[in-house]
C-alpha cells in the first residue's frame, strides 16, 4: 500500500512539473523583461512599450528591469543564469549577435544559452548633428570630416553598441575620421550632442526623432533603405551622398535557453495577439518602429542571419570594442 501511495504522489508531481502543466499554471507571478541598457534608449523604450501590454494578457505585472554595462554584456549575463521558468526575459538588439565579434570575450552564446520568443520590431538609426555645426547634408558632414580629420566627435552608446557599429560603418563608406565618445548608453549619447559635447549621433530613431522635431539636434539622413514617416523630409543616408550606406536595428525578445516550450509558446502568442493590433502598429510607427511581433521560429532564423552578416562586416573592417 505503501509502495502504491509513493508512486502515486510521484506520478501527481510528475504531471505537476510537466510542461504541459507548467503552461497551464502560468504566470502565477510579475514577470522580468532585462533591459541591458540604460532607461532612455531604445532598447528601454520598446521594452516598456512590450511590458505594458505583454501585463494584460498575462494578468500578471511585467516589469522592467535596467543593467546596463558593456554593451550589454552584464544583462544579457544575467538574464542567462536566470531560472528558466519563463519569468525572467531578455529584451536585446543588435549587441546580443555582435559582441561576440567585437570582444575578445563575451559571457553568452546568442543561439546555445537563449530561446528565441518573438522578434518585435526594427527601425533605422538617424543621422544627427548639433544645430550649430555648419553641415546640412551628409555631403557637407563628410567633407567637414575630411577637412578636419580626428576632430569631430560622435557619441555612442557605448562601445559594440548601434550607434558605434552605424558610426563605423560610416566613418568605412566615406572615408571619413569622425572619433567615436562612448558613454553609458543612447540616452547619455544624446545629450551630449544636444549639450554640444560632441557634433554628431547616429542614435535610433525611437530616441532622437523627438528631438530633431523639437528642433534641438538637427537631422542629415536616416540610415535604412527608406525615408521614415516620422521624419518627413529627411532623405536616407544612401540617397544624400552615401550609396552603399545601410543600417537598420531591430528589438528582440529571448529567454534562457531551458525555458519550457510550453512556456515560450504562451508567450510568443500573447506578445503576437497584443501587438499585432492597428493601434500596436500606429503606436510603434509613431515612434519610428516597424512592428514585426515574430514566432520563435522567425526570430531564431532572423538571430541566425545576423550573426553572418555582420560577422563578415566587423572582420572585413577589423573592429574591436577593447
Amino acid at each position: 500500500m505503501n509502495n502504491k501511495r509513493m508512486v502515486a504522489a510521484a506520478i501527481a508531481i510528475a504531471v505537476a512539473w510537466s510542461p504541459e502543466a507548467l503552461a497551464q499554471a502560468y504566470p502565477a507571478k510579475a514577470i522580468r523583461i532585462i533591459s541591458p541598457f540604460p532607461p532612455g534608449g531604445s532598447v528601454d523604450i520598446v521594452a516598456r512599450i512590450v511590458a505594458n501590454e505583454l501585463a494584460k494578457p498575462m494578468g500578471q505585472q511585467v516589469v522592467v528591469d535596467n543593467r546596463s554595462g558593456a554593451s550589454g554584456n552584464i544583462g544579457t549575463e544575467l538574464a542567462k543564469n536566470s531560472a528558466p521558468d519563463g519569468y525572467t526575459l531578455l529584451l536585446n538588439t543588435l549587441p546580443l549577435v555582435t559582441n561576440q565579434f567585437l570582444y575578445s570575450r563575451v559571457p553568452y552564446d546568442p543561439i546555445n544559452d537563449f530561446a528565441p520568443v518573438s522578434l518585435i520590431s526594427s527601425s533605422p538609426s538617424v543621422i544627427t548633428v548639433h544645430p550649430s555645426l555648419p553641415v546640412r547634408s551628409v555631403r557637407e558632414l563628410i567633407a567637414l570630416a575630411k577637412a578636419r580629420p580626428g576632430k569631430l566627435n560622435y557619441g555612442s552608446a557605448g562601445a559594440a553598441t548601434n550607434p558605434h557599429i552605424a558610426g563605423e560603418l560610416f566613418n568605412y563608406l566615406s572615408k571619413a575620421n569622425l572619433v567615436a565618445v562612448h558613454f553609458k548608453g543612447g540616452g547619455p549619447a544624446l545629450v551630449a550632442t544636444m549639450s554640444g559635447e560632441t557634433e554628431a549621433t547616429f542614435a535610433n530613431i525611437t530616441e532622437s526623432a523627438p528631438l530633431v522635431l523639437a528642433k534641438r539636434l538637427r537631422a542629415l539622413a536616416v540610415t535604412g533603405s527608406q525615408p521614415a514617416r516620422i521624419l518627413p523630409g529627411v532623405p536616407t543616408v544612401a540617397s544624400a551622398g552615401l550609396p552603399d550606406y545601410e543600417f537598420t536595428t531591430w528589438h528582440a525578445v529571448v529567454a534562457p535557453k531551458a525555458t519550457p516550450p510550453a512556456v515560450i509558446a504562451v508567450l510568443s502568442d500573447k506578445i503576437r495577439t497584443t501587438l499585432r493590433t492597428p493601434e500596436q502598429t500606429q503606436r510603434f510607427a509613431d515612434r519610428g518602429l516597424d512592428l514585426i511581433a515574430s514566432t520563435p521560429d522567425e526570430l531564431s532564423a532572423h538571430l541566425k542571419s545576423e550573426i553572418q552578416k555582420w560577422g563578415r562586416v566587423i572582420r572585413e573592417r577589423g573592429m574591436k570594442a577593447e
